[in-house]
């Protein structure tokens, strides 16, 4: 697991970023909830992270795709792939991320830089 950040210094409606490969954003929901989700829209590179969040959906900033932090769904084109979730666990005041063992869903230009950097 990764250690995130505190769940003090999340607030609600507002998400972490980790630099991680490839990324994982850390949403805290108005109601509370805490969800963790691959952090680059799978139509374009942009990070979720700088996105708008609404109930349980992000709002990617730079096309409008939005995806459910439950599922990692596509709620909205122009995005048609949905993103990985991940295990959010709480302990002591802070927010752990087990990363998902699936592949993520990268759009081409993110998916080449990496395999270009692990070659």
């Amino acid at each position: 697991m990764i250690p995130a950040c505190t769940l003090a210094d999340l607030p609600r409606g507002e998400a972490h970023r980790l630099d991680v490969e490839p990324p994982i954003s850390v949403f805290h929901t108005e109601d509370g909830e805490i969800f963790a989700i691959d952090d680059t829209c799978t139509h374009q590179d942009a990070s979720l992270a700088d996105g708008w969040l609404e109930g349980c959906e992000v709002e990617c900033p730079l096309h409008s795709s939005k995806f459910d932090l439950r599922t990692g769904a596509v709620d909205a084109p122009p995005a048609r792939r949905p993103v990985r979730t991940h295990e959010v666990l709480i302990a002591d005041g802070m927010i752990y991320v087990q990363p998902s063992t699936e592949a993520p869903n990268l759009p081409p230009c993110v998916a080449a830089r990496l395999t270009a950097r692990s070659a």
